[in-house]
């Protein structure tokens, strides 16, 4: 019988000899806060038009289940509970983000932990550890292949949520190692999804969080029914890193990132602040501190990192023309206008703009100020700051001077994070309108400092409407 490599065989036990008590409190902590942002979102977004597109079709067309979708209470299995909510989650540019590896964990692992605790009967307990595993491989994994993937024209998070979702099942379903092996193996058969919507646009770019959710947990039942994967799924000659990530894995490298002793990527989660990719975020700081000067300024050269260059920058077509929301949001030349106007990067900004309360005609202030804006691909930046999306931002005033900033961690990453009170005020934007402020104060307790005892089901329960 073939063995399992090594790289594999470390990665699955990471999964399998995980264990709730011998958990880090900062790791915890990160999966509460993790939950306490994730849920919130998938309340605030579940309204959102590619929302109800997906929940519409999935009730037309769902396994029936004990699973519960978020604020309709809709019923179904777990797999399609898990890619409704993963949807609602992911849809905004809202959720959290990963720095290393470019992708957004919470969507994808929260709504895979909650939906099989349902349908297993679980408590919080098991939520949380099943969070945490899925968390590790999906982060552990990104990490190595950063930024290649990214830059290869991969959305990290739709290729990295099949390995997540199906971690999460195997911790929560008690598979042995080798049955793990297989399930991570048979989600990399499901890997896909390009960053082409950042420049062409198109709404499936908020399903893909559901899609590689649903499919991550499509692959750990198939491995339980007994269908293999390639045992060398990770590190073969035509395993994921020499075709998705386009170079072999170094091995030692791997094993150490695989390792139950390495640090948690959990504890350095990243809350966001604003309502748009991440790699815009750091910029938005530096505007912010430029705001009393806006009036001033002649010109600005934004020095960029060659990855953040092909989701916001020069090699996004619609940067300086967005003719839709998912252009506006990968814009870096009018997340930084916006910022500087003072008008806001937030959710309340970004559905006016969908409800065209939001003027970015060719002939405003917006857009006249995007214009001059100038975007520098600087790949030394990407030597100097690995895993990290920076802000290197020089402004030219009409006088003729020049000011320099530099944002190496903005607002909501584990170097700068987001204030306590800052994130329950951001819950309470996105679940009170909603929800009521009783029952979202409810919710949030059970998130923030709940009894882990607490049945799945009854969670569940509490992001109903």
């Amino acid at each position: 019988m073939q063995s399992i490599p090594p790289v594999e065989a470390a990665l699955a036990s990471l999964v399998t000899e995980l264990e709730y008590d011998s958990l880090p409190p900062e790791a915890l902590q990160g999966a509460r806060r993790l939950m306490r942002d994730q849920l919130a979102v998938q309340i605030g977004c579940a309204s959102l038009p590619w929302s109800r597109s997906v929940r519409e079709l999935t009730l037309a067309r769902h396994v029936p289940g004990v699973s519960h979708v978020a604020v309709t209470g809709d019923t179904m299995s777990a797999a399609d509970a898990a890619f409704v909510n993963a949807t609602f989650g992911h849809g905004f540019e809202y959720d959290d983000a990963h720095r290393a590896s470019s992708s957004h964990p919470g969507s994808c692992v929260v709504s895979t932990a909650i939906a099989v605790g349902e349908e297993l009967g679980a408590t919080m307990r098991d939520v949380l550890l099943g969070i945490v595993a899925g968390y590790e491989v999906y982060t552990r994994i990104g990490v190595l292949a950063a930024p290649h993937l990214l830059e290869r024209g991969f959305h990290p998070h739709a290729v990295l949520s099949n390995f997540g979702a199906a971690a999460v099942v195997a911790k929560m379903r008690g598979f042995d190692t080798d049955r793990t092996v297989h399930a991570l193996a048979i989600a990399m058969s499901h890997c896909s999804g390009t960053t082409e919507y950042t420049s062409s646009g198109g709404s499936v770019k908020r399903v893909h969080a559901g899609i590689g959710t649903r499919n991550g947990i499509r692959a750990a039942e198939m491995a339980e029914a007994g269908v293999t994967g390639p045992l060398a799924s990770l590190t073969g000659s035509k395993g994921f890193f020499p075709t998705f990530v386009g170079q072999p894995l170094d091995g030692e490298k791997a094993l150490a990132a695989f390792s139950p002793g390495a640090s948690y990527e959990i504890e350095r989660i990243w809350i966001k602040p604003y309502c748009c990719c991440g790699i815009n975020h750091a910029y938005i700081d530096g505007a912010r501190r430029l705001a009393d000067r806006a009036e001033l300024i002649d010109s600005v050269e934004l020095g960029i990192q060659t990855g953040g260059n092909v989701i916001v920058g020069t090699r996004n077509v619609n940067a300086y023309t967005p003719r839709s929301i998912e252009n506006l949001q990968y814009s870096l030349p009018f997340q930084f206008a916006l910022s500087l106007l003072g008008l806001g990067n937030g959710y309340a900004t970004h559905r006016a703009y969908m409800d065209g309360g939001l003027d970015l005609s060719e002939d405003g202030r917006v857009a006249a100020l995007a214009r001059r804006v100038r975007i520098t691909p600087k790949p030394e930046l990407d030597r100097a700051h690995p895993g990290k999306w920076v802000g290197d931002i020089t402004v030219t005033y009409r006088d003729g001077t020049r000011e320099s900033l530099f944002v190496d961690s903005p607002l909501g990453t584990a170097e700068n994070p987001l204030p306590d009170a800052d994130l329950d005020a951001k819950f309470r934007d996105l679940t009170v309108m909603a929800m009521g402020a009783g029952p979202a104060e409810e919710l949030l307790k059970a998130i923030a400092d709940g009894d882990d005892a607490m049945p799945a089901a009854d969670l569940a329960a509490l992001l109903i409407v």
